[in-house]
C-alpha cells in the first residue's frame, strides 16, 4: 500500500481533527463517532483551509483581532490555534521556519508520513532555513531517508536544524545526524542506530530483537560446534536463522551505518570525514550499547563529535520549545497517534 493510501485509511478510521461534533472515538469500531445531533467532522481539506484563514487573519489584523471562524468552532479549535501562535511566536524570534513532527511511543516511521511532510513543507520557501522539532521512537530507515531528502531539497544551501525536546530513538536519531546543528536539552536524548528485526514469537507476538544478535547468535554456535556434532540444544535456534534472515540482517546493519555516515560527511562533519565514519560505527556498537533504548544524552553526542547546541533550562527559546512540544505530546490522545504542525499546515493522525 503506498502511503497516500496508507494515509487515506488512517485518516478514515483514526483521523482526530478537533471535530466539531466533540464526540468520542471508538476504537474499537475503526473510528465510529458518536455525535450530538447537527454537528458533523471536519475533512482534511477543512481544517487546512481553515487553518490558513486563520494565518491569514492573524498577519493581516494582528492576533487581538476577531477570529474568522464562528465562536464555537474557534473555541473547539483553539487549542491548536494556540499552537500554531506560538509557532509564529519561536519563528520570528529565531527567523527560521519551524515544523514538527510528534508522534506517539506506539508508532512507527513509516510511509504513511510522507505525504504530511509534503504539506508541512508547502509553506517553506526554497533556500529557507529550517527547523524540526522531532520525537519519534524510530522506524523504517528507508522512509527516515525520505523524510531527511524531503527537508534537504527545500532548505538547499540553507541551514536544517533537528529540535530533540524529549528523544528522537533509532532512525529518529538517523533524522537528526543529517542535520547540520541538533539542539538539545536536559531532558533530550538520542539512541543507537543498529536496525531491530521483528520476529513473531511461538505465542504468536510481534517481538523487535536486535539484528546483530542474531549474527552473534550464529557465531556463538559456530564457536561452540567446531568441527564435532551440534548439540540438539542448538536445533531450535538454528530453525529461526535462515540463510535469507542472517543476510537481512548483515545488510540492514549496513545500511543504517552508511545512511549515517553519508549524511554526516555531507553536512554536519563535511571538513572531517574520518570522525562521521567513527560517529556512524560508534552509534551502531550493540557491545558499547547494550540496550537499543540506551541514553545519548547532549553530553554523550557531543562527546561523540556531533555538533550539539544545548539549551539550559531556563533559557528563553527552550523554555519556547519545551512549552510548545508538551502541549504537542498532550494534543496525541492515544499512544498510536502522531501530529504534524506548522504555522500553517496542521494534522493529527
Amino acid at each position: 500500500m503506498s502511503g497516500i493510501d496508507s494515509l487515506t485509511a488512517e485518516l478514515r478510521c483514526r483521523m482526530r481533527f478537533g471535530a466539531i461534533g466533540n464526540g468520542e472515538r471508538d476504537t474499537t469500531k475503526c473510528g465510529r463517532v458518536t455525535r450530538p445531533a447537527g454537528f458533523t467532522a471536519l475533512s482534511a481539506a477543512s481544517v487546512a483551509t481553515i487553518v490558513s484563514e486563520q494565518q491569514e487573519a492573524d498577519e493581516k489584523e494582528g492576533l487581538a483581532a476577531e477570529p474568522s471562524q464562528t465562536p464555537l468552532f474557534h473555541a473547539l479549535e483553539s487549542a491548536r490555534y494556540a499552537r500554531q501562535n506560538q509557532v509564529r511566536g519561536i519563528e520570528a524570534e529565531t527567523s527560521r521556519r519551524l515544523i514538527a513532527y510528534i508522534a506517539g511511543p506506539q508508532t512507527s516511521i513509516g510511509s504513511i508520513d510522507i505525504p504530511p511532510f509534503v504539506d508541512l513543507l508547502d509553506d517553506v520557501k526554497a533556500g529557507e532555513s529550517l527547523d524540526l522539532m522531532l520525537h519519534t521512537p524510530g522506524g523504517d530507515i528507508d522512509q527516515a531517508e525520505r523524510i531527511v531528502l524531503l527537508c534537504r531539497k527545500r532548505v538547499k544551501d540553507a541551514e536544517f536544524r533537528v529540535i530533540v525536546p524529549d528523544s528522537a530513538k533509532s532512525a529518529g536519531t538517523l533524522i537528526a545526524v543529517a542535520a547540520d546543528e541538533i539542539v538539545m536539552g536536559e531532558p533530550s536524548e538520542l539512541g543507537p542506530i543498529d536496525p531491530q528485526v521483528f520476529i513473531t514469537t511461538a505465542s504468536g507476538e510481534q517481538m523487535a530483537r536486535p539484528a546483530q544478535s542474531f549474527l552473534d547468535g550464529l557465531t556463538e554456535i559456530q564457536e561452540k560446534t567446531g568441527d564435532g556434532d551440534l548439540s540438539p540444544a542448538y536445533f531450535p535456534l538454528l530453525d529461526k536463522l535462515d540463510p535469507a534472515l542472517i543476510d537481512f540482517c548483515r545488510k540492514a546493519i549496513k545500511r543504517s551505518e552508511q545512511f549515517a555516515a553519508a549524511f554526516l560527511k555531507k553536512y554536519m562533519l563535511k571538513d572531517d570525514p574520518d570522525r562521521a565514519d567513527a560517529i556512524a560505527s560508534d552509534l551502531g556498537d550493540v557491545k558499547k550499547y547494550l540496550s537499543h533504548a540506551a541514553v545519548i544524552d547532549s553530553e554523550k553526542a557531543r562527546d561523540l563529535g556531533l555538533n550539539i547546541r544545548f539549551l539550559e533550562h531556563d533559557d528563553p527559546l527552550w523554555r519556547a520549545y519545551w512549552r510548545l512540544y508538551v502541549q504537542m505530546r498532550l494534543a496525541l490522545g492515544t499512544p498510536d497517534m502522531r501530529l504534524y504542525e506548522g504555522r500553517k499546515a496542521s494534522l493529527l493522525v
